[in-house]
């Protein structure tokens, strides 16, 4: 094996992964548990290894060493020494080649093949079998980089999460039909970049967009041997790396360049990012990076037999972050992509994992106490998904101050109520109250509550109401995958249809769901696509569709049907950043008197009588109205009032009192009606749909 002249210094342990300078690269890698580790170095093409090195130091269990002849650009991996005894917890196999953990690179693609797992698969001893077939073959290459990107003015546009939308969307699967975009852009940070691209966002009015995960991922070999394909990315191989397939032109300065136009257009970047497990699987799963360079540290292990994996993900591992080093690898990751990439924010998958201590998940543990005081992630907004599979896995409204939650309890209930189910009406008011029975505690804020009906796991908004039961034939797992409880109805026709009469309810209810979600107190996220109508055909887990299944059809987008329900989206998303009593950055109680005889939020039935006990408990109560009232700077109040009919015909919903000059600012039945004066007493809602009143500068103060 050549060997440059001048060898393999000892380096330093700080800072982790591969550095370049002037003169060469330094090498650092954290495992406590190796004998040696080796540094292997490989051409080009990542096919031939062309120099190995033992690491020549270590350093409070960081091994380092630095090389003086080697340049940004070069391709290398590991292999680490140490004990393979799986019944303790240890499964190091030197003929693996290892990704770095801080790899920001990878050249190359993994490679099917059993040399990939530190077993023999096939042999009865299962794992605790040992593979000496080398795996380099089948490995991708970690790269050094020192990328050079002129950020120039580049700032965040800063949205406070009170005036945030956000967009929930896939890079590839946001662009990837989009023909104004050049097609071999589609489907990439370039693509996301576009004007076109950014034009539709911006003209609806979104202030920030939440990408399902880019960090590089692996294609499952169960997928791949059923010809389909990983599509959301939620099965993490490096945590700083961006998936390769999403740049156009292979270097990582595409994606700082879409996150600099977006910004200029005053959209944020939010990253889906999935710390909680790896794409390593179970304990009999392949060896790549974490479980071969110290599985004891980077996983939780069965306390009375190491040999096994706890699995409070349902993806076969859970990363130990009650492990001050495997903090430090996410905080460093966190650190990374906010200051080299100018990330505005990040949505936690399986947060109630990362939360997980010895005893159990704890909103005190080390990596939140670690996540909230760090001053580079002062700024970026934080966002929780708030629940696993493990022992007490629902944490909804129990996350630390300072992050928001995914509100599972905002999809479920007002599903409900629009599908025109019993005993909702007090429900969907805590809903539009942004939570307060979830929220209202340590000085939380209403947009701790991130509200939304549809994201990418589940239905589509279009088919939420097209279908009663799933359709995931296309996953090839016999319609078992997916969840069975959607809180669907398809108002008399299971998928399409051309009846007019059950379109025009779908298309009703369709708009007074996004009604709801954008006049709730609270954080809305809605998914990209649901804007226009975009339809799954019913599959409510389209995680392998990598097909026009999971694509955006922007045909559907530019039809007079889609642009029509697109410029409704539009209309709401503006009222909410027009009318801050949508949007109210304090919980309402009902008790502030504003005077003239206003509280802050008022309930009333459609009478125009302020809802009683006897009214709340009343199960068959589908209609109900809000009034929320707010000061503004110059002394005038600004008053909306939210008139929902779940029922399945028309009411009329009497004004309450005091009278208001009221308008009529957008009518879910009937979009083209807005902007009417309402002059009379009392205002018909049609059923299935919803009204939103405003007033300002009429009402005195």
């Amino acid at each position: 094996m050549w060997h440059p002249p001048d060898g393999i210094q000892p380096g330093l342990p700080y800072p982790l992964g591969s550095t370049v300078d002037d003169d060469g690269v330094n090498f650092a890698i954290y495992s406590a548990h190796a004998e040696r580790i080796e540094l292997c170095l490989f051409d080009p093409g990542g096919r031939r290894e062309i120099a190995r090195y033992e690491l020549p130091e270590c350093t409070d269990e960081i091994w380092h060493g630095y090389l003086p002849t080697v340049q940004a650009g070069q391709l290398y991996g590991y292999r680490v020494h140490g004990p393979y005894r799986p019944e303790q917890g240890h499964r190091f196999n030197p003929h693996k080649l290892l990704l770095d953990p801080y790899a920001k690179k990878l050249s190359g693609q993994v490679k099917w093949t059993d040399a990939l797992f530190g077993y023999r698969l096939h042999s009865p001893r299962a794992d605790l079998s040992f593979d000496r077939r080398d795996s380099a073959a089948a490995m991708p290459k970690c790269v050094v980089v020192d990328d050079v990107f002129r950020w120039g003015a580049d700032r965040s546009p800063s949205t406070p999460m009170q005036r945030s939308v956000i967009y929930e969307a896939h890079v590839r699967g946001l662009t990837i039909k989009n023909e104004r975009i050049r097609a071999d852009e589609r489907g990439t940070f370039a693509a996301l970049a576009d004007p076109a691209m950014i034009e539709h966002l911006v003209k609806l009015g979104v202030t920030a967009i939440e990408l399902l995960p880019v960090h590089a991922f692996l294609q499952d070999r169960r997928l791949v041997e059923h010809q389909l394909r990983n599509y959301w990315g939620y099965n993490t191989l490096a945590f700083f790396a961006p998936e390769a397939q999403y740049l156009a032109s292979g270097e990582l300065n595409e994606m700082r360049t879409a996150i600099k136009r977006l910004h200029a257009a005053g959209i944020q970047v939010i990253l889906d990012v999935v710390y909680n497990h790896t794409c390593e699987e179970s304990e009999r799963g392949p060896t790549l990076a974490f479980r071969g360079i110290d599985n004891l540290s980077y996983y939780r292990l069965m306390s009375d037999n190491p040999r096994y994996c706890i699995n409070d993900t349902g993806c076969g591992n859970t990363v130990n972050t009650s492990h001050p080093r495997v903090i430090q690898l996410i905080m460093d990751s966190l650190r990374y992509w906010t200051e080299e990439f100018h990330v505005d924010g990040f949505r936690f998958d399986l947060g109630v994992t990362l939360g997980r201590e010895l005893t159990g998940f704890d909103p005190n543990g080390g990596f939140f106490d670690s996540l909230r005081q760090d001053p580079m992630l002062a700024h970026v907004k934080l966002i929780s998904e708030p629940w696993d599979i493990g022992p007490g896995g629902y944490q909804l409204g129990n996350h630390p101050p300072g992050l928001a939650e995914w509100n599972g309890r905002y999809r479920d209930d007002t599903r409900r109520f629009w599908k025109g189910d019993a005993g909702l009406r007090g429900a969907i008011a805590a809903r539009l109250h942004g939570s307060a029975d979830l929220f209202d505690r340590h000085h939380r804020k209403p947009w701790a509550s991130v509200n939304f009906i549809t994201a990418h796991d589940g239905f589509t908004m279009a088919d939420l109401v097209s279908y009663n039961a799933k359709h995931n034939q296309a996953n090839h797992e016999d319609n078992r995958d997916g969840a069975d409880d959607n809180n669907s109805f398809n108002w008399g026709a299971e998928g399409s249809t051309t009846d007019p009469g059950i379109v025009r309810t779908r298309l009703k209810v369709h708009r007074s769901m996004l009604m709801t979600l954008l006049c709730s107190h609270g954080t809305p996220m809605m998914l990209g696509g649901d804007e226009f109508g975009r339809t799954q055909q019913g599959n409510n887990n389209a995680y392998c569709q990598d097909s026009d299944i999971s694509w955006l059809d922007w045909h559907a987008a530019e039809s007079d049907a889609g642009k029509a329900l697109t410029a409704f989206t539009a209309r709401l998303i503006a009222l909410r950043a027009e009318y801050s009593a949508l949007r109210a950055n304090y919980f309402m109680d009902g008790h502030t008197d504003l005077g003239g005889g206003f509280n802050d939020i008022a309930w009333f039935d459609e009478k125009g009588v302020a809802m009683s006990d006897e009214a709340w408990k009343f199960t068959e109560g589908r209609l109900l109205g809000c009034r929320r009232i707010c000061r503004l700077p110059d002394g005038r109040l600004e008053a909306t009032l939210l008139l929902l009919n779940a029922a399945s015909e028309s009411h009329a919903f009497t004004l309450p009192s005091p009278a208001i000059a009221w308008t009529l600012a957008i009518d879910s039945a009937d979009p083209a009606r807005r902007d009417e004066a309402v002059t009379q007493s009392a205002i018909d809602v049609d059923a299935h749909s919803g009204m939103l009143l405003v007033a300002r500068h009429e009402v005195a103060a």
